[in-house]
């Protein structure tokens, strides 16, 4: 049975792919974890995709993990190929979905503002009380916080050039959903013909949030690429 790790996104935390591990755990040895900060995990000083990429290392080096394939979902995604750029023989094959590729300061900006906790806590009371109890012992407001600063930091500091991605050989698919208001079709096809070794893949009737996505539909795209 193939090992598949599931990559939450940014202000997540691995209790959101559960539904999609629910679909596909008989028939892949089936692996979540959090990004330092998040689900409850202790806080580190400060987020980035190195720190992530390390989590990813250690999880996988403390199980001994082999032939390891990665579903990356927005944030998580970037996590992976980082990882892989960085660590050619620690992942296999890597599938994203809704990953945010380009950055710029004008980019991170926009993005990061949108990490406000007080008017996340005014106008989407209901999102606010998720964020809390996702994030609990942890105060939420320091994750949204730490992520909006990792964001800035990748507007001046772009972790991944293009010139990156032609040295990521291992086979990926790269997904957009059709209805993905945060990250743009240029970008993710740009990334996508960057690999040597990937595919695009658009999703139809598909937006960004995680929860919103037709999981069935993704499962089925899973198994797909990661048992050829």
């Amino acid at each position: 049975m193939k090992t598949l790790i599931l990559l939450h996104g940014a202000i997540g935390a691995k209790d959101q792919l559960q539904p999609l591990a629910d679909l596909l755990q008989n028939e892949f040895d089936i692996h979540l974890l959090n990004f330092a900060g998040h689900g409850g995990d202790p806080l580190p000083n400060s987020f980035s995709i190195d720190l992530f990429s390390d989590n990813l290392l250690c999880y996988i080096e403390a199980l001994a993990l082999k032939d390891v394939a990665v579903f990356g979902y927005s944030m998580g995604g970037y996590v992976a190929l980082y990882t892989a750029k960085h660590h050619p023989d620690s992942i296999a094959k890597i599938f994203t979905l809704g990953t945010k590729f380009h950055w710029t300061n004008v980019i991170a900006e926009k993005e990061s503002k949108m990490l406000n906790p007080e008017k996340i806590e005014e106008k989407l009371p209901h999102f606010a009380e998720q964020l809390k109890l996702r994030h609990q012992p942890n105060n939420w407001h320091n994750v949204l916080h730490k992520t909006a600063a990792m964001m800035v930091d990748l507007g001046s500091n772009n972790a991944l050039s293009l010139t990156d991605y032609h040295n990521i050989s291992i086979p990926v698919t790269i997904a957009l959903g059709d209805n993905d208001t945060m990250v743009t079709l240029e970008e993710t096809q740009r990334v996508a013909e960057a690999l040597p070794n990937a595919q695009f893949k658009l999703m139809e009737n598909t937006p960004h949030p995680i929860e919103k996505v037709n999981l069935a539909l993704l499962a089925d795209e899973l198994r797909r690429f990661f048992r050829a």
